[in-house]
């Protein structure tokens, strides 16, 4: 698999499986003050630079989505994950292109 093969889906589908209740890790690879200004409620923060040393706290059963600002970090967390042997997705366009609520801290 090369570096661009990363499964990839939209803001607007990663709602509707969310509110279909379907079973996912939302994993928001942002840094703190970026999580702190909004994010995705069903998500949880795990900085790009601590994902490595975070990974065992993933289940591999359960399929990941990855978020950031604009896309291209969760691209990279995606490519590595998958390396790895998780399910990940790429949630294209990131939190700018989030279209539903947002948690503030």
């Amino acid at each position: 698999m090369s570096e661009q093969d990363v499964k990839e889906m939209t803001p607007q589908e990663l709602m509707e499986k969310l509110a279909a209740g379907e079973k996912l890790q939302v994993v928001d690879v942002r840094e703190v003050e970026e999580w702190n200004s909004g994010h995705i409620k069903e998500a949880q923060l795990i900085p790009l630079g601590f994902l490595p040393h975070r990974v065992d706290e993933l289940d591999k059963d359960v399929p990941i989505v990855l978020v950031c600002r604009s896309g291209a970090r969760s691209h990279n967390a995606t490519a590595y994950l998958t390396h790895l042997g998780f399910d990940a997705t790429n949630m294209v366009g990131g939190m700018l292109a989030w279209p539903g609520e947002k948690e503030v801290e």
